[in-house]
């Protein structure tokens, strides 16, 4: 496993330091999930979840039946 030395303000520190006591992890081991989660290029597992959910969700002419013409925008100049 690489190490990575990086430098962080004192504020941020101080965050970053009770974040990880608050999520019961050690500051390093804290730090190398957020890492994954920022490159980590798949959707969230709640999100994939949810997909499909709603078997029979509508279409946007459906969605918009009703609403009557788009108002005419005006011109820019």
């Amino acid at each position: 496993m690489a190490q990575i030395t990086i430098y962080l303000a004192d504020e941020l520190e101080n965050r970053a330091r009770k974040a990880a006591k608050a999520a019961g992890k050690s500051v390093s081991g804290w730090i190398a999930d957020q890492v994954v989660r920022q490159l980590d290029d798949t959707w969230p597992k709640g999100v994939l979840e949810a997909a499909g959910a709603v078997p029979d969700f509508p279409e946007v002419a459906e969605l918009r039946r009703g609403y009557g013409p788009d108002t005419r925008r005006e011109e820019m100049e």
